[in-house]
């Protein structure tokens, strides 16, 4: 069997101001940090063979937090990204519903039919994503391996392994370091946990 630990990257400044962050690398806030030690310390009894990791800082910043509790280096892969928002990094909802009128709704309703100004579409975010799962499933064979990454890239990976239609990405929700665990029996997927946070009762 494999075993995949998926886990989602701590808070950052911008997740608080519900800003949208992308490929902008924003660091991980004091209270992300808390949340990044305490995931890593509830995985630090697992056995955990490697570490992959988004390149963007909160990911990153997460997953050594992990690492270090089984002395392993984290694997960068820029495919693990959270979507491209282009022209609405660093924005709000209000302020992107002022700019661009009726198409901050699709994000929500219709994300599969959904091009981002100057960004990517659902489509390529899960084209990416999924590869680099399928990749890190097939090199770890019968080995477990926790990899973190961000919501929107971790509700298309989910999909993939559900085969269902990514209007659904937003049904599967992922609160900051939530702990999603997926299992390949003879390659096909089982999802046995899903956003998990019980490490955060004490936050």
């Amino acid at each position: 069997m494999t075993r995949l630990i998926i886990i989602r990257h701590g808070q950052t400044l911008w997740n608080s101001e519900r800003k949208y962050q992308g490929h902008s690398d924003i660091a991980l806030s004091d209270t992300g940090l808390k949340q990044a030690e305490a995931v890593a310390s509830r995985l630090a009894a697992e056995k955990i063979d490697a570490v992959y990791a988004s390149d963007l800082s909160r990911a990153f910043k997460t997953a050594e937090c992990i690492a270090a509790k089984h002395d392993l280096t984290v694997n960068q892969l820029a495919a693990l990204r959270e979507i491209k928002f282009g022209e609405w990094e660093g924005l709000t909802y209000d302020q992107i519903t002022a700019q661009w009128p009726g198409l901050l709704g699709k994000l929500w309703t219709t994300p599969d039919e959904l091009q981002i100004p100057g960004g990517e579409s659902f489509h390529q975010l899960k084209a990416r994503a999924y590869t680099a799962i399928e990749k890190i499933v097939t090199e770890h064979q019968d080995q477990t391996v926790a990899v973190v990454a961000h919501g929107g890239t971790i509700g298309t990976i989910l999909c993939g392994v559900l085969d269902i239609h990514l209007n659904h990405v937003w049904s599967i929700r992922q609160d900051n370091t939530a702990v999603n665990i997926v299992e390949y029996f003879e390659g096909r997927p089982t999802i046995t946990l899903l956003n998990c946070v019980r490490h955060l009762a004490d936050l």
